[in-house]
């Protein structure tokens, strides 16, 4: 029976899953028949793809519900509530940069940015600066977290300086850099890293999780953002060099 409360409320996401492909599947189906005309083997291909989204992603969020938050929080809590709880900050790199990592969105825009660019921008370069500026992201929530600082503390000077950046930085990086902020935002780093930032602020004394635990996905979405286009400053340096080369 301990293994049917796995499968607790599955039903419930069952059907919240299916009300958001229904109507992507509708607008699917106009298309194919005023615009795409696909034929039937194509169309088969496509519904066997949505059924395995639709179990996927099902699964997924059962698996967020019954082991992702409740093991984020309770690793919050237990580190948070410890003498030495600064180990909070090394422990929220490492994970911030390994959810990343692992993140398959992040993964996909690295792809098709080093397709895109021909292979001008190589998609590890790509993900490994992604995963470093999202590490120290939640390093520096945990760190807020533990001396209670406001948040407008990191997201003003932290805006401030993206848009100074931008003076400086290629349009094409530009682009990429505010993509990557809303990708490294995904279910691995949502689910996983917010539970424990909150687990953590609730079990320090003096902090209330609404207002110290929530916050660090704001720091995560503007992290990517600093990292890439620092990376476009370090590229258009780099492209200066090898014009002074050739015209030497």
């Amino acid at each position: 029976m301990r293994d049917l409360q796995i499968f607790s409320g599955f039903g419930h996401i069952l059907v919240e899953v299916m009300l958001a492909l229904i109507p992507l599947l509708l607008l699917f189906g106009v298309f194919q028949v005023f615009l795409l005309k696909l034929p039937k083997e194509k169309l088969v291909n496509i519904f066997k793809g949505l059924v395995l989204t639709f179990l996927g992603l099902s699964l997924f969020l059962q698996g967020v519900k019954v082991g992702f938050f409740p093991v984020g929080e309770a690793m919050g809590i237990a580190l948070g509530s410890k003498g030495h709880n600064w180990i909070l900050v090394p422990i929220g790199f490492v994970l911030g940069f390994v959810a990343t990592f692992a993140e398959p969105a992040v993964r996909i825009l690295n792809y098709q940015v080093e397709k895109v660019s021909s292979g001008y921008i190589p998609q590890q370069l790509m993900l490994y600066t992604l995963s470093l500026g999202v590490g120290l992201a939640v390093a520096v929530s945990m760190i807020r977290i533990l001396l209670g600082i406001p948040l407008w503390y990191f997201i003003i000077p932290g805006y401030v300086a993206a848009m100074v950046l931008l003076r400086f930085s290629s349009s094409t990086f530009v682009s990429i850099a505010f993509d990557s902020g809303g990708v490294a935002t995904g279910p691995m780093t949502v689910t996983f890293v917010m539970a424990m930032a909150i687990g953590a602020a609730a079990s320090i004394e003096g902090r209330d999780p609404l207002l110290i635990g929530f916050g660090m996905i704001s720091l995560v979405a503007l992290a990517p953002i600093l990292a890439v286009l620092v990376l476009g400053l370090l590229y258009g340096r780099k492209e200066r060099e090898n014009e002074r080369r050739l015209g030497a």
